[in-house]
């Protein structure tokens, strides 16, 4: 960014956080709101950049009026503006409220809705990083990083590199949900054990239930069973676990949790989120819930969940924006870890929560 030609540049934070079970941008957003704008006069100031955006969804009514007040601040201070502390050079910020579409949390949407348009992702190349917003070079992070800026350039890369693994340093922050004792917020070092943030921090399924399965990463995710929670929560070792660490949502479930019932919440979110601009993603997301209503009634054979595995990957490859990709990890991993169960669905084995009436589905 900092090398790409032009006059203009941008910086923008993305907070649209519409991942489902995903609310730390909003507490950074809330409870910090002047680390996220110092971070942000840093990148700017990176990249040559005179002028940010704050995309926020529009649900979030708290931290919008929040971070407006904080940019009000830091104007007055003078850290905001021209010439800031008479450096020589001058930044400014701009709060711009979503309106509620989960697909412009890609940032090519993101950028189109931020120019008065319909959040439509753009075929690329070419990237923001020379052709973004109105067409200028743009840089697009998340609260969560560039929130990390301040504490880098104060502390030095070298303390940033004492916390976490060599390969991913620093920490995360994840959110704790479903079936724990204690649910919420939690910042940890990048490669904490998953064991450690369920049932350490966690403190584990309540009344002495037993753990099935934990769905890391959100919607999104993947869905990992309990031999797998020895794995390390950093991008190099969910990668070897073909998994993802997504929005950072960590949801546990229990065993009277229906793996079909999990998975056709995730495929109705993505078919509702779905802006309909690709075939792939717009006819496949449809046709992943109707099959699974299938296996869900015990209509069918086997071949519905090797059908439904195919259209997956066809989504993947040819899918616009990752919305469409993203069914790819969370269909295949419940299928792979949790088969028995939908086989048990195809023979008519009877499931209490799968006689809900459509529509029904947590």
């Amino acid at each position: 960014m900092a090398r790409a030609r032009g006059q203009e540049k941008y910086v923008i934070c993305n907070a649209d956080e519409g991942e489902p079970g995903t609310f730390k941008d909003r507490l950074i957003l809330e409870g910090d709101p002047h680390k996220l704008i110092e971070g942000m006069i840093l990148a700017g100031y990176a990249v040559g950049a005179h002028k940010g955006y704050v995309y926020i969804r529009g649900e979030y009514v708290l931290s919008i009026a929040r971070m407006e007040r904080a940019i009000a601040q830091a104007r007055e201070y003078g850290l905001l503006g021209e010439d800031i502390l008479e450096s020589g050079y001058s930044f400014d910020l701009e709060v711009r409220p979503g309106a509620g579409a989960y697909v412009c949390g890609e940032e090519t949407s993101l950028i189109e809705s931020l120019e008065g348009k319909r959040g439509w992702p753009r075929l690329r190349p070419p990237y923001p990083v020379t052709h973004g917003l109105w067409g200028k070079p743009t840089v697009v992070n998340n609260v969560e990083t560039l929130a990390n800026v301040p504490e880098i350039v104060l502390r030095g890369a070298d303390w940033f590199r004492t916390l976490g693994t060599s390969s991913c340093p620093g920490t995360k922050v994840f959110m704790l949900l479903g079936h724990v004792q204690f649910p919420g917020l939690v910042e940890v070092e990048m490669g904490t054990p998953l064991r450690t943030l369920v049932y350490e921090l966690g403190g584990g399924p309540p009344d002495g239930a037993r753990l099935k399965g934990v769905l890391v990463g959100g919607a999104a995710g993947a869905f990992l069973a309990p031999e797998d929670l020895d794995v390390r929560l950093d991008f190099d070792s969910m990668q070897e676990m073909a998994a993802a660490l997504g929005s950072g949502a960590i949801l546990v479930f229990d065993q009277s949790t229906c793996m079909v019932d999990m998975l056709g919440s995730v495929l109705r979110f993505f078919r509702h989120e779905s802006c309909g601009q690709c075939t792939p993603c717009r006819v496949g997301t449809d046709a992943l819930v109707r099959l699974l209503d299938a296996v869900r009634s015990g209509s069918g054979d086997e071949g519905i969940l090797e059908l439904m595995m195919e259209i997956t990957e066809t989504m993947n490859l040819a899918s616009l924006c990752p919305l469409g990709q993203s069914v790819a990890l969370p269909m295949g991993t419940a299928l792979s870890r949790f088969r028995e169960e939908f086989q048990r669905h195809l023979a008519g084995t009877d499931c209490p929560r799968c006689r809900q009436p459509e529509g029904a589905l947590t």
